[in-house]
């Protein structure tokens, strides 16, 4: 007989009923009758009718909520609201027991902080497991982006000598006895004796090494985790974090835009058209938690609205200073409603200037570029008036910033001038440098964090819910 899964049941046509077995965890059991019967593969439970009189006393008492469960039975139709079908059982294997006064899942509402304490078992919860679907889901379609499009998967390395942002924040890898290193002549920690024969840390950014295969390979991208030792406590801030960072050879700063638009809308259209009944879940959840908030800092767009105004509108793009220029003469600023007013063109723009771009000022998508220089990575290319760079960021509304990228530095002089004014050691980026003696060209590519996008498509708020398990400061756990 075929074992199947709950979401392969819910599809079964009544017409065509027959005997079935499922496996799964039980949700509920009410009555001693009626089994709620999870296994992942849906949002949804399959209702499971038992004939307790027919059933042991003992077996009966061991169906708890949590206990894993192999069952038996005739698909019928329901006699019940919510779902088509249910099984009438005829068999029920106890697979793996649960204490129900120990069992923290409980059939009631956690809070998300409750969740985070039991991380390996929120995703029995109806919320985590549809978050965790759809992570899934948006995994897979940026692969297929790729591989449709001809880009060649790249592994980036892990651990690194480079700091390719020049965050300065990362996590130190080594060998070298904690308590008792060895010392250079001048008291400091001789990192030639360590494992690497140098001090390496664990990566920021595959970019850097990107690049070098999009020069010789064309067009590759990397899907790998990546670590800022930055110590924040926000809902937007993780130690670990997984990075989407695609480059491609003979592309310049308008290409790239093209590219990153493409991108963003086919992935969301992905989830869309895939995973309806998880976002429907996730859209409901949204609506009734914005009840909750005062009138003022309620979203004018439910969650799908939102993923179908990135997909339905076609991105607007501004310049850097005309953005400047909206936002100085935008009524929020004159009315000083900004936390942080815009004054002067040179400004880093916040959270809350980039959501009046898209959700109020273009009521559209917006992808800004040609930033000043001086707030944008050495590596990025600078333009002919010598004080900005060719660099875009997309916006999304609700969230501000998504994507960052740029058409990359392809001059040796200038690339080199930018170094030494940033002080960043030649020596440690001889290879980068060599891109630039060997064949140079021009290349472009962008970054995008991929726990910023779950968070966008499926609607949670902090970032800590859309990862398996969270690490952050004095944060570990699993």
């Amino acid at each position: 007989m075929k074992t199947y899964t709950v979401a392969d049941l819910l599809k079964q046509d009544t017409n065509s009923l027959h005997e079935v077995e499922v496996k799964g965890w039980v949700r509920t059991f009410r009555a001693n009758r009626f089994i709620a019967l999870n296994d992942g593969s849906t949002l949804n439970n399959i209702q499971c009718v038992v004939d307790f009189e027919s059933m042991d006393d003992v077996l009966l008492k061991r169906i708890t909520t949590g206990a894993a469960v192999h069952i038996v039975g005739e698909l019928t139709e329901s006699q019940g609201k919510g779902q088509s079908v249910e099984i009438q059982v005829s068999k029920i294997t106890v697979l793996g027991d649960s204490d129900p006064e120990a069992y923290p899942i409980q059939p009631k509402k956690h809070s998300f902080e409750f969740l985070r304490e039991n991380a390996h078992l929120r995703t029995r919860t109806s919320t985590f497991s549809a978050v965790m679907r759809l992570r899934s889901s948006l995994s897979f379609a940026i692969h297929k982006y790729f591989n449709e499009n001809g880009f060649y998967y790249m592994h980036t390395p892990i651990i690194t000598g480079s700091d390719a942002e020049g965050a300065g924040e990362m996590f130190r890898v080594s060998a070298l006895d904690a308590k008792n290193p060895p010392l250079t002549e001048a008291g400091e920690v001789d990192y030639k004796e360590d494992f690497f024969g140098k001090e390496t840390n664990l990566t920021v950014s595959g970019q850097l090494e990107a690049e070098t295969y999009a020069m010789s390979l064309g067009k590759v991208y990397t899907f790998g985790p990546t670590f800022r030792a930055e110590n924040s406590n926000t809902s937007r801030h993780l130690a670990e974090f997984w990075m989407i960072e695609p480059e491609v050879a003979f592309m310049d700063l308008d290409g790239n835009m093209d590219l990153a638009e493409d991108f963003m809308k086919y992935v969301l259209k992905y989830v869309l058209d895939n995973n309806p009944e998880d976002l429907e879940f996730l859209n409901d959840r949204l609506l009734q938690e914005e009840k909750t908030k005062p009138q003022a800092e309620r979203s004018e767009m439910s969650l799908i609205e939102k993923i179908k105004f990135v997909v339905d509108n076609n991105f607007k793009r501004v310049s850097y200073t005309e953005a400047i220029d909206i936002l100085r003469n935008s009524k929020p600023n004159k009315k000083k409603k900004f936390k942080y007013l815009i004054e002067e063109w040179g400004a880093d723009l916040q959270s809350e200037h980039e959501r009046f771009l898209v959700e109020k000022h273009f009521n559209c998508p917006v992808i800004l570029f040609d930033y000043p220089a001086n707030i944008k990575a050495f590596y990025m290319r600078l333009n002919e008036d010598g004080k900005t760079v060719r660099a875009m960021d997309i916006l999304f509304p609700g969230i501000g910033e998504m994507v960052g990228g740029s058409q990359r530095e392809e001059r040796l002089d200038v690339l080199k001038e930018k170094m030494a004014a940033l002080d960043i050691d030649e020596k440690e980026l001889w290879w980068y440098l060599d891109l630039r003696k060997y064949g140079t060209a021009v290349h472009s590519g962008f970054g995008l964090g991929f726990e910023r996008l779950v968070m966008f498509a499926t609607g949670m708020s902090n970032i800590r819910d859309v990862i398996p398990y969270p690490r952050t400061p004095q944060n570990a756990e699993f």
